[in-house]
């Protein structure tokens, strides 16, 4: 393909990038502009009566973040014996918020082209949590809308714990 069809092809297509991380056997994106940091698993102080996919609240360099478990809220059983659990800190209109995923993989740069729409077909993970499929060699990668995954009762419940902590 000569550079002058490459330029033409994408005109309307911007580059963007998304981290891409493991949840249990499957990959799965989030926009990159949205990731803060990613960190360690932390210690942190569990909340009573708190949603099972909320571990609890964390202090990252003076600030109460909440942390989720990814995995259980979606119903994904997460790997064994992992030692690469790790926690992606995320800008949520200007909530942020900890979520727990099994592994790193890495950036991915990818234009609007290259994004397929949700198939019509039963999934592990609710389609409406799904902003598209972006197919690389011979896997797929589920583009997540965290928001979405974390309904409204989830973010009020979030608040919540920040204005308790």
């Amino acid at each position: 393909m000569s550079i002058e069809n490459l330029n033409n092809e994408n005109v309307n297509s911007e580059l963007q990038r998304f981290l891409e991380f493991s949840l249990g056997e499957e990959d799965y994106a989030l926009p990159l502009l949205s990731v803060r940091e990613v960190i360690s698993v932390p210690e942190t102080t569990p909340i009573p009566k708190a949603p099972s996919h909320f571990l609890g609240i964390m202090n990252l360099r003076g600030q109460v973040i909440s942390v989720v478990d990814l995995r259980t809220k979606l119903k994904i059983k997460p790997k064994e014996n992992n030692h690469e659990e790790s926690v992606i800190i995320v800008d949520l209109n200007g909530m942020n918020l900890g979520i727990v995923v099994d592994s790193i993989n890495k950036v991915l740069a990818f234009t609007t082209d290259e994004v397929n729409d949700v198939p019509e077909i039963e999934s592990q993970v609710n389609a409406e949590y799904i902003n598209g499929v972006y197919r690389k060699e011979d896997a797929l990668t589920v583009l997540l809308d965290v928001a979405k995954v974390l309904d409204l009762k989830d973010l009020k419940a979030v608040g919540g714990l920040k204005s308790a902590a």
